[in-house]
């Protein structure tokens, strides 16, 4: 027995035991996903005033299926990864019931068996699977052939063997299982009933059997199927029709998780979405969605805002409206709730963007702001007027002069939401680089072990979020840095000594850079060891040169080598070669400096006039 935090007496038995003895089992899955359902409904009928019933929505609607069939499925339950995505593609969704096989195909054993694809190719009208008997054919009508489930084996062996549904289920654990003892029993038992049933010869009998031995180890049970799928069902209709509110809801369940939220906010933002900062005059403690394309970060985000400063901030909104100014807010929100500090955070994450004025003049005339507000409640306190009250409390930012100053800079507006929410909002530091990003890895999918192994050299790009430089025993510098790329992975990196002497230049925070170096995978997780780092370019050019007949010899080879190798630089060189008209791209050990003149010079005079142009 254990007594639990709840309060209550659990106890433990082997589940095994506990169904010998006659007792039932049951399993109780926990989601998030339902909390989601049940918050996004609530936030879909606030929005736009409709109250939708999610149990009896349309199960064939033709905009869901659409969404699914394009391979929009992020946020969608259990339809999210890469592999499942492409296997929505490929069966082409028209509704809900077209999602129940797709959860019991996504696992190893269908996928690597050619069920998946046996499957497609019915649901396509290519039929594949061979049937062995007549009286199988209606058991696997809906699965084109394919035994799925559990409860087709099941059916199959009652049908043809004569087994009851008892039996029927002692053979299925058995086939799950791998007790050979008790499946032999059954397999002799099952040959006999067919052959006394349906006159089935044991031959026969025995290869359907055998099937059925061999799908029961792959097969999934189809009420789980169901269930997961009227779950996948429901998101994928409410993501289809009310994606704001959905994807508002489904941030809300990853409360903490900051990888998940940085995830989902890139998705979003790709798909059309708009991610704003925190606002004063419309979020609300949690992410929020206040109409059908826009989704607003909660005031429970912005660092240092406690539970008291935003029901302060929420109660004085719903009393009195929307905040006109800073002097206003300060006026009607208690400056002992929201102080200095906290106040400093809200301008600088954005939450007081929706003032009309810009940040950086909000900054200026803070502490002047802080004054009046402090003036104003004390006044209100004592119950006298006080100078700074005209006896109206929508005072605006007139009372003060805002002095005209240039807008902070749009990196550090970055930094600030990064710092302040922990994730870039309006922007992302390297989106000035997405056309170059291209080139790299995503961070990500260095997670892949089917891509990426132990000891694979690899190449990728990002922004510095964390940097750590320390000695080594031997009194050598090295550093420990965290590489962030757009679409919000991270990869730590270490940088040994030798490598940062040749790279110190661009190991610092906020440093966007580029960086070669081989995986380290071990029990302790995954990291990049670092052999060479450099600045990542906005847009790097590339290197084109015209290779003639007379001019492909060994020896012209290994001076053009020696040419690039001695102009190193971030530029990619292409050969084109004129006998057999193809184009060789050259490793990146031989990237060079294009804009180099000298580098140019030595080109043309080994290979001639006009034999190399820049991309």
């Amino acid at each position: 027995n254990e007594y639990t935090n709840e309060q209550t007496y659990v106890t433990q038995y082997d589940k095994n035991k506990v169904e010998n003895l006659g007792l039932l089992k049951m399993d109780f899955l926990g989601l998030r996903t339902l909390t989601a359902i049940y918050d996004a409904l609530n936030m879909i009928e606030e929005s736009t005033g409709k109250r939708i019933d999610i149990d009896n929505i349309p199960w064939n609607d033709e905009k869901t299926a659409k969404m699914l069939c394009a391979g929009d499925t992020y946020g969608v339950f259990q339809l999210e990864s890469e592999g499942m995505t492409k296997l929505v593609r490929d069966l082409g969704p028209d509704g809900f019931e077209d999602l129940v096989p797709l959860v019991a195909l996504y696992r190893p054993g269908p996928l690597g068996s050619g069920m998946a694809e046996d499957f497609i190719a019915g649901r396509h009208g290519k039929q594949t699977a061979e049937v062995l008997h007549p009286l199988m054919e209606p058991i696997l009508k809906d699965t084109y052939g394919v035994i799925l489930y559990q409860e087709q084996v099941m059916q199959i062996t009652s049908v043809l063997g004569g087994f009851t549904l008892g039996e029927a289920d002692v053979m299925r654990r058995a086939m799950g299982h791998k007790e050979p003892e008790v499946i032999q029993s059954l397999t002799d038992k099952f040959v006999q009933g067919a052959k006394k049933l349906h006159n089935i010869p044991e031959t026969t009998s025995e290869k359907i059997f055998e099937l059925l031995r061999h799908f029961a180890g792959y097969g999934f049970n189809k009420s789980h199927s169901v269930a997961y799928a009227f779950v996948a069902y429901q998101t994928a209709y409410l993501k289809a029709h009310y994606c704001a509110q959905f994807m508002a809801a489904l941030l809300n369940s990853f409360e903490g998780d900051g990888n998940q939220i940085t995830y989902y906010i890139n998705k979003m933002k790709k798909s059309g979405l708009t991610i704003e900062p925190p606002d004063v005059n419309v979020s609300g403690e949690k992410f929020s969605a206040k109409d059908e394309k826009t989704i607003f970060f909660g005031l429970y985000g912005v660092k240092s805002l406690g539970d008291a400063a935003i029901k302060a901030i929420l109660q004085a909104r719903e009393k009195d409206g929307k905040f006109k100014s800073i002097v206003d807010f300060c006026k009607r929100v208690s400056v002992r709730q929201v102080n200095r500090r906290v106040l400093e955070n809200l301008i600088r994450c954005g939450a007081m963007d929706s003032f009309g004025v810009k940040r950086s003049q909000l900054l200026a005339v803070l502490d002047r702001a802080l004054e009046i507000g402090l003036a104003c409640e004390e006044d209100k306190l004592s119950n006298q007027i006080n100078l700074f009250d005209s006896g109206d409390d929508t005072a605006t930012d007139d009372e003060i002069v805002l002095p005209d100053i240039p807008e902070t800079s749009q990196p550090q507006r970055l930094a600030d939401e990064k710092t302040l929410l922990g994730f870039y909002v309006t922007g992302h530091p390297l989106d000035e680089y997405s056309a170059n990003l291209k080139n790299y890895i995503l961070l990500d999918d260095l997670k892949d072990e089917n891509k990426y192994a132990d000891g694979v050299f690899v190449k990728v790009a990002g922004i510095v979020t964390d940097c750590k430089v320390k000695n080594t025993k031997k009194g050598d510098t090295m550093a420990t840095l965290t590489l962030e790329d757009i679409n919000g992975g991270t990869v730590n990196v270490i940088v040994f000594p030798k490598t940062y002497h040749t790279s110190v230049q661009f190991i610092y925070p906020e440093s966007v850079i580029v960086v070669e170096g081989r995986l380290n995978i071990d029990e302790k997780g995954l990291q990049l060891n670092a052999s060479t780092i450099r600045k990542l370019e906005t847009q790097e050019r590339e290197l084109h040169v015209k290779i003639e007949l007379e001019n492909e010899t060994s020896a012209c080879q290994k001076r053009l080598m020696e040419i690039f190798r001695s102009h190193r630089g971030n530029d990619k060189v292409f050969l084109h070669l004129a006998d057999k008209k193809r184009v060789i791209t050259c490793s990146d050990w031989y990237n060079v400096d294009s804009s180099d003149k000298e580098l140019q010079a030595e080109i043309l005079d080994l290979l001639g006039e006009r034999t190399i142009f820049v991309k």
